[in-house]
């Protein structure tokens, strides 16, 4: 009778055993959303758990679901913002974990726009990209003019009339740093492929879209005359891009 009882105790103990591990390891949801600094869902955000290394993204709406427990880490990324981390404890694992990324601070060059923007991909293409031998040509002549030059070559010659050194005067205006083309580079680069992707412009469109922001009146006379883009230049490009998506997803006609 006491080997009868024995295989039940071991029966016991090991349902004991499972449920005690079940009990212990279990996994919980957490769920949560994701915004912007003005309240906007962020789709696509990369949301990491750490300790498993478990990765989902977000919804369209900015909402996310992942498996977790009280003492994780979540990891929060996208592209253009500040990355962001939430620590996740027995009183916040059963509520939503709501987190709001910041926008990333980049520099950006600037640029010159040379001809107006007619809306037409073909057009505007040609007359943004010069062809490669007027690039080289430019090229040849900066590396020229960086170089300097003998200055016996511009000594006056014997008996020849030397003009005084003096203050002088202003012969033209100054050279602008940077052109509309530079600025179009370092915007494109700067803002991240994901964000044209949000706003639902073509990789082969990025440059052509962001000429016809500039084109609609985007203040830049000091970023061009300087080389350089403040942070404040940064948020003013995208206002004016939320001002001007509406007008180029519009038909041809209406532009």
């Amino acid at each position: 009778m006491s080997h009868k009882k024995q295989p039940v105790k071991l029966k016991l103990f090991f349902i004991l055993f499972t449920f005690f591990f079940v009990h212990t390891n279990a996994q919980d949801y957490i769920f949560g959303k994701t915004t912007s600094e003005d309240q906007n869902e962020l789709p696509d955000v990369t949301v990491i758990n750490i300790r498993t290394d478990e990765r989902v993204f977000t919804n369209r709406d900015g909402h996310f679901m992942i498996s977790g427990r009280a003492g994780d880490e979540l990891r929060f990324v996208k592209n253009g913002y500040e990355r962001s981390n939430r620590k996740i404890t027995k009183e916040t694992i059963s509520a939503p974990v709501n987190v709001t990324l910041v926008r990333a601070a980049t520099l950006i060059a600037e640029v010159e726009i040379k001809k107006e923007i007619t809306g037409d991909i073909r057009i505007d293409s040609r007359n943004m990209n010069p062809p490669k031998k007027v690039q080289k040509l430019k090229s040849d002549l900066a590396v020229y003019m960086s170089q300097k030059s003998d200055p016996r070559i511009m000594a006056a010659r014997p008996g020849e009339f030397v003009q005084p050194k003096g203050q002088g005067f202003s012969i033209g205006k100054v050279k602008n740093k940077w052109d509309d083309i530079d600025l179009t580079n370092y915007l494109a680069n700067a803002l991240g492929e994901q964000y044209f992707i949000d706003l639902k412009i073509d990789k082969v469109l990025v440059p052509h879209f962001i000429h016809y922001v500039l084109a609609g009146g985007f203040e830049r006379k000091k970023i061009l005359k300087y080389g350089f883009c403040s942070d404040a230049d940064l948020m003013r490009f995208q206002r004016a891009v939320l001002m001007r998506i509406s007008s180029y997803r519009a038909p041809q006609t209406q532009r």
